[in-house]
C-alpha cells in the first residue's frame, strides 16, 4: 500500500458526531470560599470544541441563569449557544 493509499483511507475513516454539551458547576472546598465555586461549560460537536470556565460568587445561580438564556439575540445564531439543552452537573 503506499503512501497515498494510506492518507485517503485515513481521511475516509467514519468518524462520531456525538455531540456533548456540559455545564459543571464545582464548589469550592476552602474555608473562606464557602458557597463559591467554578463553573465549566463545554461543548463537543461537529462544529469543533468550545470551553468556557469561570469564578462566581454565587455559582448554582449563575448556570440556572445560563440555562435561562437561549442566546436568540445573538447575530449568527447556533445551537451550541443555546445553553438550556446542556446538561448540568454540580460537584
Amino acid at each position: 500500500m503506499t503512501r497515498n493509499e494510506l492518507k485517503q483511507m485515513w481521511f475516509n475513516l467514519p468518524t462520531t458526531t456525538k455531540v456533548t454539551k456540559t455545564i459543571l458547576v464545582e464548589m469550592d472546598k476552602y474555608e473562606g470560599r464557602k458557597g463559591q465555586g467554578t463553573i465549566q461549560i463545554t461543548y463537543d460537536g461537529p462544529s469543533g470544541y468550545s470551553s468556557f470556565k469561570t469564578h462566581q460568587v454565587n455559582p448554582i445561580e449563575y448556570a440556572l441563569n445560563k440555562m435561562k438564556d437561549k442566546c436568540n439575540d445573538r447575530l449568527e445564531y447556533d445551537d451550541q449557544y443555546d445553553y438550556s439543552t446542556y446538561k448540568l452537573v454540580i460537584k
